[in-house]
């Protein structure tokens, strides 16, 4: 499997940054105990803090909502994910435990304060591109309803669009049969790359002692626009 992002991109974001996490031979399950009251302790301090300092001032989320503008996208309509989680957070509407592999997603995401995708690869067909929507790209989300996604990043495979830092679709979502899966780091521009590479190594170790199984990470720039992965599907 190839994975690119369009280059048209980095004359908008030059610093563009995608970081890639391939799972192989995981076991998804419901989250362990020490999985989740690690999750519900972590909301519950983030919670206080937010008291302090709004949502939109946390570096991460600031620096993804000038993202958004660079693309052409409203960041006050089209919140992005991890926005839209902390939000939650900062409301004391806590994430409830859904399994290990989005419960992971969804910390990594709250964590490093960045949009974080997870997709089974059974369900990607061929290669995947990571391009800027227009008014006919769009999907069936998670959220429940159909997505439009102009002006907002998105990853699309030879079926189409199926995942972007706004919401994701229906059709590759991880499941408790799930096996292999592919997750996408909607990285800060600013971040060094070999930080990049750090914290993708970091999450990967994480997400494979609690899901077991093996990970490979890469990173996607203007300096390297494609990687290939080898499935196992």
């Amino acid at each position: 499997m190839n994975l690119s992002i369009n280059k048209e991109l980095f004359s908008l974001v030059p610093q563009l940054k995608i970081g890639i996490i391939h799972y192989t031979k995981i076991v998804v399950s419901q989250s362990p105990q020490m999985l989740k009251g690690r999750m519900q302790l972590f909301q519950e301090n983030l919670f206080f803090e937010l008291q302090e300092s709004p949502v939109t001032e946390r570096p991460g989320i600031k620096e993804w909502r000038t993202v958004w503008k660079a693309l052409g996208a409203d960041p006050n309509r089209y919140r992005h994910s991890a926005e839209s989680l902390m939000r939650r957070i900062a409301k004391q509407n806590y994430l409830s435990p859904v399994h290990l592999a989005v419960d992971l997603n969804n910390f990594f995401s709250i964590e490093h304060e960045i949009p974080i995708g997870i997709y089974d690869v059974d369900h990607i067909v061929g290669d995947v591109e990571i391009s800027l929507g227009n008014d006919e790209t769009g999907y069936d989300g998670l959220n429940g309803r159909y997505n439009k996604l102009t002006n907002i990043l998105y990853s699309k495979d030879e079926k189409g669009a199926f995942g972007s830092p706004f919401v994701d679709s229906v059709r590759t979502s991880v499941t408790e049969e799930t096996t292999e899966a592919l997750q996408i780091f909607y990285l800060r521009p600013s971040l060094e790359e070999d930080n990049c590479n750090k914290l993708l190594s970091s999450c990967g170790k994480m997400f494979t002692q609690v899901a077991g199984g093996e990970f490979t990470t890469a990173l996607l720039s203007a300096d390297n626009p494609s990687v290939t992965i080898e499935v196992k599907k």
